[in-house]
């Protein structure tokens, strides 16, 4: 069993975690500002939170994009 079998079997699709990436990018950006906004003590911790949600977009867009193409794949060669 492979990972794509596993989130197709869980009904994620390419172009819907594609939308999660982009959204992870908008979340990334909120808890930004929203570190701007705490005071001197939690701001540390909230900007670590932000850079740390910062990171997730590439991974997730690249795992959508390789579910994408397998599902393309096999939709040629049926």
């Amino acid at each position: 069993m492979t990972v794509g079998s596993v989130l197709r079997r869980v009904g994620l699709s390419g172009p819907a975690l594609q939308w999660v990436s982009l959204g992870s990018v908008g979340l990334s950006i909120g808890l930004w500002l929203r570190a701007k906004t705490v005071d001197q003590d939690e701001r540390g911790n909230a900007e670590r939170r932000a850079i740390f949600v910062g990171l997730w977009p590439s991974m997730i867009w690249v795992i959508g994009d390789s579910l994408k193409r397998e599902t393309e794949s096999r939709r040629a060669r049926s």
